[in-house]
């Protein structure tokens, strides 16, 4: 059975990047089982670690493909996106409030070593954030560090990754999204990773406490 886009609670923040479009995926879409779950308009934001693609492949990712998805739609530079694409208007960092969190949004190829949550957390202290959502490794993750959360997207186009020993077929690279249902001081965020060509749902549960350290339910 297709699983679909969870719903019934809170705001609904859709997390996803590294496309890589069109140089490290097989097409210039999200995958097709991907497509099928991502309504326009049924979450409330969008938020993108970046690498979109090459200048006109770029543009025509975030204009036809992310846009459409939400009302809200936020959207920081990676390290590709300055050489593709000079002319977007990405920002390095980007901020949000959504319920009772701050989440920070980064690309993730400033933080060294890559991925490293240490690093990480420098990161998230820097912009003084609940949760700090980072790419660049295209592999999908939802770590608690320190109290805190760093939540990695993945590459919803299953593109490989310099950072990783993914090879350039993209074999090793696992599709993946993240959403995230905030209300209020509760966040349930549901992986979505499509894994011989099914899709496989995950889940994980915090909620914050007035202290601002998030703490796992169940």
């Amino acid at each position: 059975k297709q699983p679909t886009i969870m719903s019934g609670f809170g705001e609904l923040v859709l997390l996803l990047g590294d496309l890589h479009i069109p140089h490290r995926c097989a097409t210039p879409k999200f995958p097709e089982k991907f497509q099928r779950m991502l309504v326009p308009n049924k979450m409330q934001h969008v938020l993108c670690t970046g690498n979109l693609g090459a200048s006109t492949t770029g543009t025509a990712a975030y204009e036809e493909l992310i846009r459409p998805l939400a009302p809200n739609v936020h959207v920081v530079a990676g390290d590709y996106d300055a050489v593709c694409n000079p002319n977007n208007n990405f920002p390095e960092t980007k901020v949000l409030q959504i319920g009772q969190f701050r989440i920070g949004l980064v690309h993730g190829h400033q933080i060294v070593p890559w991925g490293e949550h240490a690093s990480l957390a420098t990161m998230r202290r820097k912009l003084d954030v609940d949760i700090l959502v980072h790419g660049h490794t295209h592999k999908a993750e939802v770590v608690e560090h320190e109290g805190y959360y760093h939540i990695n997207p993945g590459s919803i186009t299953g593109a490989y990754s310099s950072a990783s020993s993914a090879t350039c077929s993209g074999i090793d690279v696992i599709p993946s999204f993240i959403l995230l249902s905030v209300q209020g001081s509760k966040v349930v965020a549901y992986t979505y990773e499509l894994k011989n060509d099914e899709v496989e749902v995950g889940k994980t549960e915090f909620s914050k406490n007035h202290d601002s350290i998030l703490h796992a339910v169940g």
